[in-house]
């Protein structure tokens, strides 16, 4: 049945249920997954096997910096990132060139764009040097560099198996209700805005005024 006016005609295909229809067997193209459990066992031995061949590195791959996704809608969360930046791998006294070497990720086209997120990442990086096992490439006194750890440092080393290496500490969101206190009452958001904004915009001419009352002293 159709409402009242100038409608198609109803023409709806039920006997087209689940696939296609092969005679009178319908459900003719159903996709099974009876290897499921075994598929799971499949990737566990696969995860192993990995870890086994790349020990005593962590499981993770390279440390990779703390980002805000783009856009409004996902700016306020964390995730990982491409790599450090330049800036932050100089605050952290490790060089771009021997940062690849030693498990850290490198992207020299991210830019930092506030102080905050610059400090996290510093500190993030410091805190991986502190807790990083250098082994030497070769054995034997030769095959021990500048900077590489004491071999009695080095027994027993238990290999990293988290996602993140060094956990990424995600704030929460959720802000309890509270009574808006008698400050935050007769602050204006609106007026605190337009006067940085004023500021902004004259800052070149008070410079100006200024520098030209110091030349007249």
């Amino acid at each position: 049945m159709t409402g009242a006016g100038n409608h198609v005609i109803p023409n709806v295909h039920f006997r087209k249920v689940n696939g296609m229809t092969k005679g009178n067997h319908y459900r003719a193209m159903f996709r099974t997954w009876f290897d499921q459990a075994a598929r799971k066992k499949r990737r566990s031995q696969n995860r192993k096997t990995k870890a086994a061949k790349i020990a005593p590195r962590p499981v993770a791959g390279l440390l990779r910096p703390v980002v805000h996704p783009p856009t409004q809608r996902y700016n306020m969360k964390l995730r990982l990132g491409k790599g450090f930046t330049l800036e932050e791998l100089m605050e952290a006294k490790i060089s771009p060139k021997l940062a690849p070497t030693i498990g850290i990720a490198v992207d020299h086209r991210r830019r930092n764009k506030c102080v905050e997120s610059l400090q996290a990442n510093v500190s993030r990086l410091k805190l991986y040097k502190s807790k990083l096992l250098i082994f030497p490439k070769k054995s034997g006194k030769k095959g021990v560099k500048k900077g590489d750890t004491p071999k009695s440092e080095l027994q027993n080393v238990a290999q990293n198996t988290l996602k993140e290496i060094i956990p990424v500490e995600r704030p929460q969101l959720r802000v309890k209700a509270r009574a808006i206190t008698s400050d935050e009452k007769e602050a204006s958001a609106f007026k605190t805005l337009k006067k940085q904004r004023t500021n902004l915009k004259y800052d070149g001419a008070k410079r100006k005024k200024a520098a030209e009352g110091k030349e007249e002293k």
